[in-house]
């Protein structure tokens, strides 16, 4: 039961990972109708579309603040209110600057979220199973991204309002998410190290590792003492003796994004249709991306913790590598030969979502010890946003300047930097509680 309830605990703080990549995705289905709806510009569908990414960027800033000084469940209970308020603000919006305000609101939720809901796992979660709890969250985020592709899909034959109802209907999610977080406790590092409620944090150490709950307690707040007071007086995330793991943390945000991936999620039916597939064949292997996203980070999920991290990374970045330059050979060529870029495509997908997709909050939320690890998952989080965004924002001209080829070269080049980053630098965390993990990656 009482390892029922550590599972139960992270479904729930998983279920903001749904909204997440529900909320980012519904609006491919939707932008066509608003546009005409509004009568937007260029510019004004432009910004219709990149309004979250602003807030998802500015909420990532932001989203340690509230976490360290609030708490972990107060902070996801604002975000399941932002959620609901942005997919109702945006289905009742009845001019297209309220639609803006509700979109970036949403935009928030999701930038805090992808903070707080990994932290909080980690922070609950036996080591043994750390992994697959943390990558429950990745995996519910591409569960959203599907269901949502989905309900556009299913909605979208009701008529000219239906765009209302596909931003509407993640109300409903929203809701059962703002609900269940009444029965999560609070993370019990977060009660240790912020608030002093020991007794409060056995209880729930009690329900996670009941052998060693005291041993646990005892590895806490010893944690705090080894990293000196200083540390617990300044707590700053620069200050010089948390430079590996921010180090760690930046890099593998950086290449997270520097592997294409949200160019491909973002603009896959534009690249089919430069290696000369039609429109409708397009949008069909645009759904088999999404496919083989969910399925390959659900085998990721179950290899995570047997493994290990390094492990995952190590086989996806040779798949990344190959697929890429694969790509890129064939915009070289120009031979397209009907399916060889969406399977190549496909391929990528398959690896990026075994590897990079499944580690990348897991690692993140684990490096860092317990006094800064909010702060800490705010500049992974950031990273990850703000590169995102330059890559979404910048790969159309790459594109269109250099060509296919040049593009495919660069990212497939960067996979390269990255697989000697994980060969030679990046430890592995697997089975270790979070105490051993960020004392010997701070102190050696």
């Amino acid at each position: 039961m009482k390892k029922n309830s550590v599972l139960a605990w992270s479904v729930v703080v998983a279920l903001g990972g749904f909204l997440f990549g529900f909320d980012t995705a519904v609006i491919s289905g939707a932008e066509k109708s608003i546009q005409q709806y509004w009568n937007l510009s260029v510019f004004e569908h432009g910004l219709t579309i990149s309004i979250a990414l602003i807030g998802t960027v500015i909420g990532s800033l932001l989203g340690s603040r509230p976490s360290d000084k609030f708490g972990r469940k107060n902070t996801l209970y604002f975000v399941a209110v932002v959620y609901l308020l942005s997919s109702l603000g945006t289905a009742l919006a009845d001019n297209w600057y309220v639609f803006l305000v509700f979109r970036f609101i949403g935009g928030l939720g999701v930038g805090t979220s992808s903070v707080t809901a990994p932290i909080y796992i980690s922070e609950i979660s036996p080591a043994d199973r750390r992994g697959r709890l943390v990558g429950l969250f990745q995996f519910n985020v591409v569960l959203g991204i599907l269901i949502s592709y989905l309900s556009n899909y299913l909605i979208s034959q009701g008529g000219e309002s239906s765009w209302r109802w596909m931003l509407g209907v993640q109300a409903v999610p929203s809701l059962v998410f703002l609900i269940l977080i009444k029965f999560i406790p609070e993370s019990p590092r977060w009660l240790i190290l912020k608030k002093g409620a020991t007794e409060k944090a056995l209880e729930i150490l009690r329900i996670i590792n009941p052998l060693n709950c005291e041993a646990e307690l005892a590895a806490i707040k010893g944690s705090e003492k080894k990293l000196g007071e200083s540390s617990k007086n300044k707590e700053s995330l620069f200050s010089g003796q948390y430079s590996k793991p921010v180090i760690f943390a930046v890099l593998f945000a950086f290449f997270n994004q520097v592997s294409g991936i949200n160019a491909i999620i973002y603009y896959a039916p534009r690249i089919f249709e430069m290696a000369g597939l039609g429109a409708h064949s397009s949008l069909l292997s645009t759904v088999g991306i999404g496919l083989i996203n969910f399925a390959f980070t659900l085998l990721a999920l179950n290899f995570i913790d047997k493994v290990g991290r390094r492990v995952l990374m190590l086989i996806g970045s040779f798949g990344l590598i190959a697929s890429l330059f694969l790509v890129a050979f064939t915009f070289y060529t120009e031979r397209f030969s009907g399916m060889a870029i969406p399977i190549y495509m496909m391929v990528f997908i398959a690896f990026f979502a075994f590897s990079q997709g499944a580690v990348i909050w897991v690692f993140i939320s684990e490096i860092f010890p317990n006094q800064v690890r909010a702060k800490g998952q705010t500049l992974g989080s950031s990273t990850h946003w703000v590169m995102a965004a330059l890559v979404a924002f910048y790969f159309p001209y790459f594109a269109e300047t250099f060509g296919g080829a040049v593009t495919f070269s660069f990212f497939g080049t960067m996979m390269v930097l990255q697989l000697l980053f994980v060969w030679r630098f990046m430890p592995e965390t697997k089975g270790k509680s979070l105490e051993s993990i960020g004392d010997n990656i701070v102190l050696h």
